[in-house]
C-alpha cells in the first residue's frame, strides 16, 4: 500500500461540485489540489490550490498534469481511457482505468454485473432496428432503451410503451449502440454510498433512499425506510462489487427494489454521488474524505450519522424569478445550506443543495423540503 500523506498534492479528472466538496475536505486535512478539465473557472477550480483548462485528449497537457500531483482520482467518470493510461503512465490513479471503462458504458457495467452474478434487470445489446424489434418481443413492454454511453439524469433514454414506438426510439440512437431493459415496477429506489483502500477494508453509510422528479435527483434521505434484510443485503451487494473490481476510492451502487422487496442494480457510479451529499454535514466522516482517505492509503472514517439527515437538490429553475430567498431558507437552524459556485443558472442544471438534520428521517424530509419551499 502506497500512502500520500499531507501536504502533498492530489489530481482530479473533472471540476464540478463533486470535485469542489472533494477540494474542501482535502485542504481540511492538508492537501492540495490540482484539478483538469476544459474548462475554467469551475466549482472545483474555484477551491483547488491548481486549475488546469485542458482538452482530455491532449495527452501531452495530461502527462504535464500528472507529473505535478501525487496520486489522481475522478469527479467525472466519462473521461477517455486514453487519458487515463496516459496519466497512469506516470502516478497511481484510483479507481483504475478497467473500472472507469466498465462504469462509463451500460452495455459494460450491465454485462459485467451479470457474468459476475449480481442482481440486474433483464437487458439486450442493440445494434439495429431488427435487433431493437426482437428484444422489445423479447423482454416485453413497457421497457426502456438507453444509449450505451455517456449517459446521466435520464439523458439518452426512451420508454417504449407500445410496439408502435420502437422506430421513433431507434431514431433517438442517431446510429449509437444502446442497450434495452425490461421495465421494472419498483417501490423505490435506493443507493449504498461505499468505500473501499488499498488494504481492502469497506465502510458504507447505510442505505439511502432517493426520489427522482423529471429523471434527476430530488431528494435523498437517510435511513431509508426499509426491512432489515434488505439493508443487510444491500451493504452485501456493495461490498461484494468492491471486491469484485478491487475498487479503490468512494463507489456508489444505485438499486431498485421491487415490490416484493427484491434488490436490482441499477447502475454504477465509481466516485461520490449526488445521494451521498448529506454525509457531508451529517455524518463524521463525508464521501469525500472517504474518497480521499481511500486514494491516499489512509484508514477509513467512521461513516456514524450525528442525526438522521435529508438532501434536497436546487436546480437553476429556483432562480426563474430571481435570486431566491436565502436568508428565509437558513431561519431554520438544523439547515445548511451548499452551492457550487455555477454563475449561470439553467432549468435543470444542479446549482446546489441543502442538507437537514431532525430526530428522525421523516421529520428531515419535512425539514428541507420546507427550506426549500421558502427560496
Amino acid at each position: 500500500m502506497k500512502t500520500i500523506c499531507p501536504n502533498s498534492t492530489i489530481g482530479v479528472f473533472g471540476s464540478g461540485q463533486l470535485g469542489r466538496m472533494f477540494a474542501i475536505e482535502a485542504r481540511k486535512m492538508g492537501y492540495r489540489v490540482h484539478t483538469f478539465s476544459p474548462d475554467s473557472d469551475t466549482p472545483t477550480g474555484q477551491v483547488a490550490d491548481i486549475e488546469t483548462q485542458g482538452a482530455y485528449d491532449d495527452l501531452d497537457a495530461v502527462r504535464r498534469f500528472a507529473k505535478s500531483v501525487n496520486v489522481v482520482t475522478f469527479e467525472f467518470e466519462n473521461v477517455p481511457s486514453a487519458t487515463v493510461e496516459a496519466a497512469a503512465e506516470i502516478v497511481d490513479v484510483h479507481p483504475n482505468g478497467e473500472i472507469l471503462h466498465i462504469t462509463q458504458n451500460r452495455l459494460r457495467e450491465k454485462t459485467f454485473l451479470a457474468a459476475n452474478g449480481f442482481p440486474v434487470t433483464p437487458f439486450r445489446h442493440i445494434n439495429t432496428m431488427d435487433d431493437l424489434r426482437i428484444a422489445v418481443t423479447e423482454l416485453g413492454v413497457p421497457c426502456v432503451l438507453k444509449t450505451a454511453g455517456f449517459g446521466y439524469d435520464g439523458k439518452g433514454q426512451s420508454k417504449i410503451t407500445t410496439h408502435h414506438d420502437i422506430e421513433a426510439a431507434f431514431q433517438t440512437l442517431d446510429g449509437h449502440e444502446a442497450v434495452i431493459e425490461a421495465f421494472v415496477d419498483f417501490e423505490k429506489e435506493v443507493s449504498v454510498v461505499c468505500a473501499r483502500n488499498q488494504n481492502g477494508n469497506f465502510a458504507h453509510f447505510g442505505v439511502i433512499e432517493n426520489e427522482h422528479a423529471h429523471h434527476i435527483l430530488d431528494i435523498s434521505f437517510a435511513p431509508a425506510f426499509i426491512a432489515e434484510s434488505v439493508f443487510h443485503e444491500a451493504i452485501e451487494i456493495a461490498r461484494s462489487v468492491t471486491e469484485t473490481l478491487n475498487y479503490v476510492g468512494t463507489l456508489c451502487v444505485e438499486l431498485f427494489l421491487t415490490r416484493n422487496e427484491k434488490l436490482l442494480i441499477n447502475e454504477l457510479a465509481p466516485r461520490p454521488h449526488n445521494s451521498g451529499h448529506l454525509t457531508f454535514d451529517a455524518c463524521v466522516t463525508s464521501q469525500f474524505e472517504q474518497q480521499l482517505r481511500a486514494v491516499c492509503g489512509l484508514p477509513l472514517g467512521s461513516t456514524e450519522f450525528y442525526r438522521p439527515a435529508a438532501m434536497a437538490n436546487l436546480l437553476g429553475n429556483i432562480w426563474e424569478n430571481g435570486e431566491p430567498d436565502w436568508a428565509d431558507a437558513l431561519k431554520l437552524p438544523d439547515v445548511k445550506l451548499h452551492l457550487y459556485g455555477k454563475i449561470e443558472p439553467r432549468k435543470g442544471r444542479k446549482m446546489g443543495h441543502l442538507t437537514a438534520i431532525a430526530n428522525s428521517a421523516e421529520a428531515a424530509v419535512e425539514l428541507v423540503r420546507r427550506a426549500r419551499s421558502e427560496l
